[in-house]
């Protein structure tokens, strides 16, 4: 069980840097073409994926103090992760959800994967993100609970530079005015990972709408006060 309205999970193939947009038909919805959802998704990934690859490069072209500029003035690449044992790209709502809100609120959808409840390939998936800078941010869904297929937060633990504890402690607390006592089993959290932000959600949709809109968009604005994560990076990264 996920816990803050706990989801189940589905499997998939380990992150390899791909946009969704570039995803081989055969992994998406079990080897059939992209139903509406699916394919709803898909063309919002890729046209936010379309922008990144340009974008990078002009990013790597400015100087170092560049960033800081370029983080407040555009939005940040995210790549979306949904840990699970039985979910594709069709039935996978909760992904679909993040994939949907990040790319309405302006930032850039660098890829979409799913991967299957397993500590090496959830590791795997998130460090390739990192180590490639692909994403300024990772954000997963699923394997947050406390059966023994939620290795979400084992996964990604030797990945951790720094925790950052107030997320996990503000979502169970957001979660419980929801769902009551249930909210103590979920184990979200996030993290610093190198320079990458991480965030571990629950696998329910509710779940990671109810942590989108509560404190990732917030948080990933640059408008908001008196601080957020979009004008942090820069600094994470060494900027000035």
């Amino acid at each position: 069980m996920n816990g803050g309205g706990s989801g189940a999970s589905g499997g998939g193939s380990a992150l390899e840097g791909r946009a969704l947009g570039s995803l081989p038909t055969s992994s998406l919805s079990a080897g059939r073409a992209p139903g509406a959802l699916g394919l709803r998704v898909q063309l919002a990934a890729s046209a936010s994926s379309a922008t990144a690859d340009a974008s990078r490069r002009h990013r790597a072209s400015l100087p170092v103090g560049c960033t800081r500029l370029i983080a407040v003035m555009s939005g940040l690449r995210i790549v979306v992760i949904t840990v699970s044992d039985t979910r594709n790209h069709e039935t996978d709502t909760s992904g679909q959800l993040a994939v949907e809100r990040l790319a309405e609120a302006g930032h850039t959808i660098a890829a979409k994967e799913i991967v299957r409840d397993d500590a090496s390939a959830i590791r795997e998936a998130v460090s390739s993100a990192a180590r490639d800078a692909a994403a300024d941010v990772v954000v997963l869904t699923g394997g947050t609970g406390i059966t023994a297929r939620d290795v979400t937060p084992e996964a990604l633990a030797p990945l951790v530079t720094k925790p950052i504890p107030g997320f996990g402690e503000l979502f169970r607390m957001l979660s419980y005015a929801e769902i009551g006592a249930a909210a103590i089993q979920s184990r979200a959290f996030a993290a610093l990972c190198g320079t990458a932000l991480v965030f571990a959600l629950p696998g329910s949709t509710a779940a990671v709408r109810l942590a989108l809109e509560k404190l990732l968009l917030p948080q990933f604005d640059v408008k908001t006060k008196p601080c957020n994560f979009a004008e942090l990076l820069p600094r994470i990264r060494g900027a000035r």
